[in-house]
């Protein structure tokens, strides 16, 4: 355990990709089965110990100090397994025999929730301050230390000379502590495979379309839909969902893994039906009923019936088509959909343009409400994992903006835990009365943090907790992607990715906009 908590220390502490790269590939070559594998399920996100959850690991510390002491502390800090590791009185901090990776794990698998807190609890007094942090952060599987689960697989196919596409292709095929897989990197074992077995494959993503212009005589463009992107996979007489991060949602949205039966696997975006868009994509408000629901209702069923706009077709039956070209793969996909039921699946259409600037006056009037933007695929590429420079492209409709003011501010995580970050904001109604509207943490420079820090601390009104209420006179023109009906908020409209745009310190908050104004954005 001693040398993944070292790990975890040293990859908070770096920045760098490639030092991050090498840190954790030493880390998997001079660590032995299976303490590696469980510490590559914790840093790709597939370790899960179910008896082991927040409210448990507060219960313990509260149990052990001041409740009051370790919530102005974790107030202070900004992470609670942070605090708790610098709080926690370990009667040997450190001292007896050290605990491995692979022992924490299978004990605290074995045991019911019941008897769970107490052995967590005594393998906390045997750890030092940074093990205790380690330990905490995997077995909440909340590491969030600048580690994405695709740096981690790269690390370890640099670390044995593989190929990350074909770790990435059996990732899910194998569960942790991945003895196959390291079987194979280290030249004991065959490579695995995920024949006949339902399992996700790394999708292909897009960079951002700035200032450049392409040709679209190599390109191809449509709509960029908003809802949420997902694979379907049927293998073997079974069907899985999965999201863009690999989750499995195959349990939320039985309807549609339940009208997939044909073998392939698909590239698509999920949506709901609208009920007044005469059976077309309603905005991802609607979407938001049914996302993460592990038990779905049929009335859920029946007022959000779920469908899927393909966009692409990586496997017809067992063929694979990820090398073939767009063009050839969207023919493919035209054909296959057509098997498919109409009313769970359809394919997302081309945008008839004949040049850039027409492109861009065509996406400049979309606001529909199911779409973001629009894509750019080059003609002849083929499916690839992750981002790759030239072959697709993203460009989303430019945000919509609006002028809010300040209401109140709560203390930030990690880096920004010293600094109140996190702003609620509102805007006015005709009666003068301010309600709040979004949240925004985002958007800012560090510079602009500080600034926006020390107006919360020199013009607070009131003190709730980790919130301060702030004097209603900083206006903040915030930009986000859509607006929509919400009946979950008093000012009966909620906002999709608000950003703060900028810091209106020119502008009097008296004239920041109405709700009315935000109102006649909805679409």
């Amino acid at each position: 355990m001693h040398a993944f908590a070292q790990l975890i220390d040293s990859l908070i502490y770096t920045r760098s990709r490639n030092a991050k790269l090498k840190l954790i590939g030493d880390y998997l070559r001079a660590t032995p089965d299976p303490d590696r594998g469980w510490a590559m399920a914790a840093l790709t996100g597939d370790l899960d110990l179910p008896a082991v959850k927040p409210a448990v690991i507060r219960g313990l510390i509260e149990a052990r100090v001041d409740p009051v002491l370790f919530r102005l502390s974790r107030d202070y800090v900004g992470d609670t397994a942070e605090t708790i590791a610098l709080l926690w009185p370990g009667a040997n901090d450190g001292a007896g025999e050290p605990l491995s990776v692979s022992a924490v794990v299978d004990t605290l698998n074995s045991l019911s929730r019941s008897d769970a807190p107490a052995a967590l609890a005594a393998m906390l007094d045997r750890m030092d301050a940074e093990e205790r942090f380690a330990l905490l952060k995997m077995a909440t599987g909340a590491l969030r230390i600048g580690v994405s689960a695709r740096l981690a697989k790269t690390a370890l196919a640099n670390a044995f000379g593989v190929d990350v596409d074909a770790v990435e292709e059996v990732w899910h095929a194998i569960r942790p502590p991945y003895a196959e897989l390291f079987d194979w990197v280290e030249g004991r074992g065959a490579q695995p495979t995920a024949a006949d077995v339902p399992v996700f494959r790394p999708f292909m993503l897009a960079h951002p379309l700035e200032e450049l212009r392409v040709d679209l005589k190599y390109y191809a463009a449509e709509w960029k839909w908003d809802g949420i992107r997902v694979q379907l996979v049927h293998v073997g007489g079974e069907t899985r969902l999965y999201s863009r991060a690999g989750d499995d949602i195959t349990g939320s949205f039985p309807d549609v893994a339940g009208a997939f039966a044909t073998p392939g696997v698909l590239d698509g975006e999920l949506m709901v039906k609208g009920e007044f868009q005469g059976g077309e994509a309603a905005s991802f408000n609607a979407l938001q009923q049914r996302l993460g629901r592990k038990l779905v209702s049929g009335k859920m069923l029946s007022d959000y019936p779920a469908f899927v706009r393909l966009y692409d077709i990586l496997f017809d039956g067992s063929e694979d088509l990820r090398p073939l070209p767009w063009s050839e793969r969207r023919k493919r996909l035209e054909s296959f959909a057509g098997q498919l039921d109409r009313d769970r699946f359809d394919v997302s259409a081309l945008i008839d343009v004949e040049d850039f600037a027409a492109l861009k006056e065509v996406r400049a009037g979309a606001r529909d409400a199911a779409i973001e933007g629009v894509m750019l695929k080059r003609r002849d590429s083929d499916y690839v994992a992750g981002r790759r420079t030239g072959l697709w492209y993203k460009w989303k409709r430019d945000p919509l903006t609006a002028d809010c003011v300040m209401m109140y501010a709560q203390r930030g995580n990690g880096r920004r835990s010293s600094y109140y970050s996190d702003y609620t904001f509102g805007c006015w109604t005709e009666d003068g009365e301010l309600l709040p509207v979004g949240k925004a943490y985002s958007g800012i420079t560090d510079d602009e943090l500080k600034m926006l820090d020390s107006f919360v601390r020199n013009h607070t009104l009131n003190r709730f907790g980790p919130v301060r209420e702030v004097e209603k006179s900083l206006v903040l023109e915030i930009a986000f992607d859509s607006i929509h009906e919400s009946k979950r908020h008093k000012s009966g409209v909620a906002m999709r990715f608000p950003r703060i745009h900028r810091i209106r310190t020119d502008k009097p908050a008296a004239e920041a906009d109405r709700l009315e104004t935000l109102r006649r954005m909805i679409t």
